[in-house]
């Protein structure tokens, strides 16, 4: 099946996708932030680049695309019908990177907090974010 777009739709299509500042992420921000939370945003200086570092907790917190980060059993995260290859094979490398970044930190002693953007949906969210309150307060 062909794609539905010209090459140079797609592409602009696709250059729109944010990687930092997505809605999911701003969303957490703001929540913690309001509950007196301080923290640093996609710190360098932190194996893996976590979206969020609470230093002072010795935490990180990534929030993940279901799509991009292969969610198990989302209905976010399918693999389109075009290109197959090509995404089965990007999605598989970014896992791979997600488990040695989360090796790492553990090494390094971080604890990882780790959302998904489906858990941040509107009927999900409020459970979602009290329970990251409950592992940031332990």
């Amino acid at each position: 099946m062909a794609d539905v777009h010209s090459k140079k739709t797609r592409s602009y299509n696709m250059s729109q996708i944010k990687a930092t500042n997505t809605k999911p992420e701003l969303l957490v921000r703001k929540y913690l932030h309001g509950k007196g939370f301080r923290f640093r945003l996609h710190d360098k200086t932190v194996f893996g680049k976590p979206d969020l570092v609470l230093k002072r907790l010795k935490t990180v917190v990534f929030i993940h695309g279901c799509f991009w980060h292969g969610h198990k059993n989302c209905r976010y995260a399918s693999v389109p019908k075009t290109n197959t290859a090509f995404w089965k094979k990007k999605i598989a490398g970014n896992i791979k990177r997600d488990e040695t970044v989360k090796k790492q930190l553990k090494k390094e002693g971080w604890k990882r907090i780790e959302l998904w953007e489906c858990r941040l949906k509107p009927k999900k969210r409020e459970k979602t974010l009290e329970r990251l309150l409950l592992k940031l307060s332990v």
